[in-house]
């Protein structure tokens, strides 16, 4: 569970140390400042995905948009 954080509107999610740690070799000099920036930046594009699914039908954009980010993660 999360737990709330002194002074701000942000709370503590644990994870296992081995996926932080390989976390940090992932991003390492890929731009990111810490994992936990990282870490945001996922759940962020995870949520909007999942919000963009929950709407109606996808508009030709939309997909080639998916296809290109599907590909640049190496799934396309």
């Amino acid at each position: 569970m999360a737990k709330k954080s002194r002074g701000g509107d942000k709370v503590t999610i644990k994870i296992p140390r081995p996926l932080y740690e390989r976390i940090g070799q992932i991003i390492d000099g890929a731009g990111y400042n810490s994992v936990t920036e990282f870490v945001v930046y996922v759940l962020r594009d995870l949520v909007s995905t999942h919000a963009m699914a929950a709407s109606e039908d996808y508009t030709e954009e939309e997909l080639e948009r998916v296809k290109d980010r599907l590909r640049s993660l190496g799934y396309l």
